[in-house]
């Protein structure tokens, strides 16, 4: 990638750092990436798709499969630390998990596919909404208008800190943990603070299922080997009453989130928080919901997705570190890998670089041409018959 071209493409990274939007609110950066999109004039280009969702399809000259190529629109209701001059110009939200910068890697395939359109089948880049809250791939997926670039094969990446920038990770199977919270609603009855035993008081409950839901999960160090029997839950917030000193409370809420390698762990790691619930709460008679949200699937690599990923990152002249254990944060990519042959790599964004969903992260653009170079080789690979090229 040509200097002036990086410096473009940083720009255009740097242009979307200052409008995030959160899940399901995406409508300015999906007309910002469809305006960017429409010069290089895709045979098909999708908007609205479940939700704010645009897809760009580039058709080959002969039949063959539909390799997607799928980044995500949102950012997150933080607000952002940062002296750059490009920092976040919406108040409370910001790009701190790096989703500018794979917008721009999956928009930067567009020049090179305007110009040289596959030998067959057809490349699909897709921008999905809301992944943050594990609902966009569910949502696209659902969208009578998916079946029109329905994939034979999905690829995707998520950039990782503490990784060296440009570096490369990939997992054989398990890729991503399957993830989702649980808000524990508990009523009893209020009663006078002078006169605490004539209602029923939530407190007692929430003693027991603190200590006794995060004793369902198996780990919880930053060590633990994340095997297929990988249990963790995870407190995130608990409420009491009112914020008051003349009521003996009635009502409570406790929130975790539940965390597993595969599928059927979480089914069984559901099916045991359930149980003490109702056991607790029984014993102190009280009545219960539950519900749940931030509901992701398990991301599982295809073998096969999985070796031209390898592959194509070789040939592109980027060699893959493979790794057997998964990132413990949840995708919801996953869902892909239940129509198609998906995988997803990690793109290192700095040993250094901050975590994750923490005010001061920031992409590095230097990531740009690798991540970019990665996903032009596959689609080399793929469609056209070909071991891949230098992007």
């Amino acid at each position: 990638m040509t200097p002036d071209r990086l410096a473009a493409l940083a720009a255009l990274r740097q242009n979307l750092h200052k409008i995030p939007e959160v899940s399901g609110s995406e409508a300015k950066t999906a007309a910002f990436i469809a305006d960017y999109l429409r010069p290089y004039e895709p045979d098909i280009l999708i908007t609205g798709l479940g939700g704010h969702g645009v897809a760009a399809v580039f058709d080959g000259a002969a039949p063959g499969p539909t390799v997607l190529i799928r980044c995500e629109l949102d950012g997150l209701p933080i607000e952002e630390v940062s002296d750059a001059d490009y920092r976040s110009t919406h108040a409370g939200r910001g790009h701190l998990c790096g989703h500018d910068g794979h917008m721009v890697m999956v928009a930067a395939l567009a020049a090179e596919l305007s110009v040289l359109r596959p030998k067959h089948g057809r490349a699909v880049l897709l921008f999905q909404p809301a992944e943050e809250t594990g609902k966009g791939a569910a949502a696209v997926l659902a969208d009578p208008r998916f079946e029109e670039i329905a994939p034979d094969y999905a690829f995707s990446l998520h950039n990782l800190p503490g990784l060296a920038v440009g570096k490369l990770a990939l997992c054989a199977g398990p890729a991503n943990c399957a993830s989702r919270g649980v808000r524990i609603r508990l009523t009893g009855r209020t009663s006078h603070a002078a006169a605490p035993q004539d209602g029923i008081s939530p407190a007692g409950a929430m003693a027991q299922l603190l200590p006794g839901l995060v004793a369902l999960g198996s780990g919880g160090g930053g060590g633990d080997a994340l095997g297929p029997d990988f249990k963790l839950v995870t407190l995130t917030h608990a409420r009491l009453g009112e914020a008051t000193f003349g009521i003996a409370p009635g009502e409570g809420e406790v929130w975790a989130t539940l965390r597993t390698v595969t599928d059927a762990g979480m089914a069984s790691l559901i099916a045991a928080a359930q149980d003490h619930i109702a056991e607790v709460c029984a014993a102190e008679g009280l009545n219960f919901e539950i519900e749940f949200d931030d509901v992701f699937a398990a991301c599982t690599n295809h073998p096969e997705a999985t070796a031209v990923l390898n592959s194509a990152a070789k040939t592109a002249g980027y060699p893959v570190q493979l790794s057997d254990q998964p990132q413990r944060w949840s995708e919801d990519f996953g869902q892909f890998g239940k129509e198609a042959k998906a995988a997803m790599f990690w793109l290192g964004s700095g040993e250094d670089q901050s975590q994750l969903h923490n005010p001061d992260y920031d992409f590095p653009d230097a990531a740009i041409p690798v991540g970019a170079g990665v996903f032009a080789a596959v689609i080399e690979t793929l469609l056209n018959d070909s071991t891949g090229h230098n992007y």
